[in-house]
Parts: C-alpha cells; sequence; structure tokens
C-alpha cells in the first residue's frame, strides 16, 4: 500500500467512532475524488485551527474574528437562564430543538479522575465568575449526561455556587447513560420543559 495513502487512512481511523474499514473507505474516497474537493477538504481542515476558537464568555466555539459566539451576542435571548452543558456538541443539539431560549456555558467536559480530569482542567472558574458577576442569573440549568462522571461534575458545581439560583437539571428525561448529544429533539423538548 502506498505509504501516504497508509498515513490517510491511519488519520482517519484515529477520529472517534471511525474503525479501519470505514478509514480504508473514506481515504479510498478522497483519493478518487475530484482534486479540487480535495484541496477545500484540506483546507477546510486547516482551517479549524487558523479561523476558530472558544468565545471568551461561554467557551462555544466561535470565528477568529469574534470575540463572542453568536448566542452571547444574541442580546434577544433570555439573560436569566444559564445552561451548562459539558461540551460543544451538546450545546449544539440543544439549539436544534429550539426550545431554549436563554445562554450557554461549555464546560469542556465532565470530571473523570480515571482519565486524569479534574475540576482545575474544566471551565468552572469562569463559570463561577459569571454566576456571581451577573446577577440578572437566576436559574442555572446542568443539562448533563446521566452517567456518574457527570453526577460528580455537577455535585462540584452545586457545592461551589458562588450565590443562591435556582438549579435545574434534565437528567430525569434522558435515558441512564444516555447522551445529549445523541438525544432526538422530542426527548429534548421534554427535558427542558420538565426539568427540576
Amino acid at each position: 500500500m502506498p505509504e501516504a495513502l497508509k498515513r490517510v487512512i491511519d488519520m482517519i481511523h484515529f477520529l472517534p467512532g471511525i474503525g479501519e474499514k470505514t478509514a480504508a473507505k473514506l481515504a479510498f474516497f478522497l483519493m478518487k475524488a475530484n482534486s479540487s474537493y480535495v484541496a477545500n477538504f484540506a483546507r477546510a481542515l486547516s482551517d479549524l485551527h487558523s479561523k476558530v476558537h472558544e468565545c471568551e464568555q461561554c467557551h462555544a466555539m466561535t470565528d477568529m474574528d469574534e470575540v463572542l459566539c453568536s448566542v452571547c451576542r444574541d442580546d434577544k435571548r433570555d439573560a436569566h437562564l444559564l445552561c451548562v452543558v459539558e461540551d460543544y456538541l451538546d450545546m449544539l443539539s440543544i439549539e436544534r430543538t429550539g426550545v431554549y431560549r436563554g445562554r450557554y456555558h461549555v464546560l469542556g467536559g465532565a470530571i473523570s479522575p480515571i482519565q486524569g480530569v479534574t475540576p482545575d482542567k474544566l471551565n468552572y472558574q469562569t463559570l463561577f465568575e459569571r454566576i456571581a458577576e451577573d446577577v440578572i442569573i437566576d436559574e442555572v440549568i446542568l443539562a448533563m449526561n446521566p452517567n456518574i462522571e457527570w453526577e460528580a461534575t455537577a455535585l462540584y458545581a452545586i457545592e461551589r455556587m458562588p450565590r443562591a439560583v435556582k438549579i435545574s437539571r434534565l437528567s430525569k428525561w434522558l435515558p441512564h447513560a444516555g447522551s445529549i448529544e445523541y438525544a432526538d429533539e422530542i426527548t429534548l423538548l421534554s427535558a427542558f420543559r420538565g426539568r427540576g
């Protein structure tokens, strides 16, 4: 097998959820694809690091020329509500439902000592600063995946909340060990409407 093709297969196989056979199929697709498509694909991959960065307020993804993401810049969002999510994909899943019109805070993961993820490696500090400084926030929604890691993550946030706010959770509507990222819109709608 040509070394260049093997390298591409190995790079694709490294992606989460991609097996060796799927990686090979995708690599062969790219090899046979129009050269302008491949060039555009490579440019798009390169742009991920040069043109995208974290929002300074909520840690979602935004264009490099913007300080804040589109949600944080939107003054029509309900500033009383702050939804805390594990990662940006969870935020996108919730946004697709259209049921939630508040603001977000992306923690960047969940506490997992086994994997070396401790609270200091997550975006807790900025979360607590936002809640302490922005007194208009009166409800914090912990939109979490119902698993052991998120229980620890939520408990850490609840115990260190800098001031009294209503804290609600979505987990009772999600299947045990389910994932917000993969939940269908009906499930997420029910989770937000029935939060408590």
